[in-house]
């Protein structure tokens, strides 16, 4: 292992991606995860498995199992064996081990960190202390909120973020020297702090407060971001204010709609919650009020009802397109071949301009309906056309034909860069842990096909525009 490859894992999740790493361990696994973290230096595996031995009571294995990574000077790993030190019951060495220097203390990232262990060794206030100077970093505040909860500190966290608020609010409130009036051009992150006061004051149990707090804030009239109305819309759902949550959906109907239905049909009023959204569609026909509609439907049974809310959505160029979950639901519901009908009538537009997404939906549902050897005749054609680019879909009707060794096979010798998950991912679905684990390419060799990507596809640029700038820009004028 090295502090590369170590580096460039994190950032791309390479080696033993953590979606695997948490299948292996509800598989009860972790003897195989273990083994990966020594023979092949994957830190996924090592930080998995250390923190489910830990979970355990196994401390010295825990540690023998991060130490050599914390040896060679990964953060990470020195940032775990302090944890497991802590568990252990060594809160003060453990502490020692990773405080953070003079320099390090302008870092929010290492200030974050400790924090964290500050509070897990009991030592919140301490925490609050710590992260204070950097609440101007909105993701640090919020940070502050996580680490203290439950802790007993409730109120300095509280004092500390009022103390914010009110340093913010001159800021805000501050007139425009262009237009002279509050434009909003010296908005700062104020709302935001104020979302934090509420949410700690409903958690420490003053309810009303933290209703009035961003009630309060409402009333100013001040522009803000979607998050501050549905958090209050979310806050007086929680509260049973359903007249309240009822004037803000007529208020701000984008951000406290759907808030509002649910939390209707929760108190046993389901009919006036779909007549409200119903009506919210024909006035303002915005896909969140048919997505709730949707899930307010499936909740009920009425599948077909669910999937005609969202047809208007279907062809849509943006996440606002249903399609997929409408054909997820029909599926769910055991209708493969509505949902195959479904997309079929799909525009000839819009299957030329998404011809490959269709394709692959195609392929999948005729598996799903079970007509495998029709599927596997067109995911053949369209991969002698294409050589490789329909191999994962193939390998998947091959197994759902029943011949598994043939799709593994087809996965072993492709080059597709979904490989990579698809094989695993098979051979977990047949009971073949260790060969999944063994199938997974090294962090060095993952990270050699990546740049070897890259590379290529450069390279292929060039060629497909030989005017293509490569490397550093000239200085020199084209003249």
């Amino acid at each position: 292992m090295n502090i590369d490859d170590l580096s460039w894992q994190a950032r791309h999740h390479g080696g033993v991606y953590p979606r695997m790493v948490r299948t292996l361990l509800d598989l009860g696994q972790l003897e195989l995860l273990i083994r990966a973290a020594r023979e092949r230096g994957d830190w996924n595996c090592a930080e998995a498995a250390a923190r489910e031995l830990c979970a355990a009571g196994e401390f010295d294995r825990a540690l023998a199992l991060v130490g050599p990574f914390a040896e060679i000077g990964w953060r990470a790993a020195e940032w775990v064996t302090a944890e497991i030190m802590i568990h252990r019951g060594e809160g003060d060495e453990a502490l020692a081990t990773v405080r953070p220097d003079a320099a390090e203390l302008g870092d929010g990232h290492v200030c974050a960190r400790y924090a964290e262990l500050l509070s897990k060794a009991g030592r919140a206030g301490e925490a609050v202390g710590l992260l204070t100077p950097h609440l101007g970093e909105y993701w640090l505040r919020s940070r502050l909120v996580e680490v203290t909860e439950g802790q007993g500190h409730d109120d300095l966290v509280l004092e500390v973020l009022t103390r914010e608020a009110e340093r913010m609010e001159p800021v805000e409130s501050a007139a425009c020297e262009r237009c002279g009036e509050s434009c909003w051009t010296g908005r700062t992150d104020r709302w935001s702090v104020l979302l934090l006061i509420s949410r700690v004051l409903e958690r420490a149990g003053r309810t009303d407060e933290a209703v009035e707090v961003l009630r309060a804030e409402r009333a100013t009239g001040r522009r803000h971001p979607v998050n501050l109305p549905e958090y209050y819309a979310e806050l007086l759902a929680r509260q049973g204010l359903i007249e309240e949550l009822g004037a803000l959906a007529a208020e701000d109907h984008r951000s406290a709609l759907d808030v509002y239905a649910k939390a209707l049909e929760d108190a046993g009023r389901a009919a006036e919650a779909e007549t409200v959204l119903r009506e919210g569609i024909e006035a303002h026909d915005h896909p969140k009020d048919r997505a709730a509609l949707m899930r307010l439907l499936v909740r009920q049974g009425r599948v077909d009802e669910a999937v005609e809310t969202g047809r208007p959505t279907y062809e849509y160029y943006d996440c606002w397109n249903f399609l997929h979950w409408a054909l997820d639901l029909l599926v769910d519901d055991g209708r493969p071949d509505r949902a195959l009908a479904l997309l079929e009538g799909l525009t000839d537009e819009y299957v030329e301009e998404h011809e490959d997404q269709v394709r692959h939906l195609r392929l999948w549902l005729l598996g799903v309906a079970g007509r495998c050897k029709e599927g596997i005749a067109e995911a053949t054609a369209l991969n002698d056309r294409e050589p490789g680019e329909w191999d994962t879909a193939l390998a998947g009707l091959l197994e759902r034909d029943g011949r598994t060794e043939e799709a593994l096979a087809l996965l072993r010798s492709s080059t597709h860069y979904l490989v990579r998950h698809e094989l695993p991912d098979m051979l977990i679905r047949h009971g073949r842990p260790a060969e999944a684990l063994d199938s997974i390419p090294t962090i060095a060799e993952t990270r050699a096909a990546a740049e070897r990507r890259e590379r290529e596809t450069a390279e292929q640029r060039e060629q497909d525009d030989p005017w293509a700038v490569t490397g550093e820009f000239t200085v020199e004028p084209p003249f």
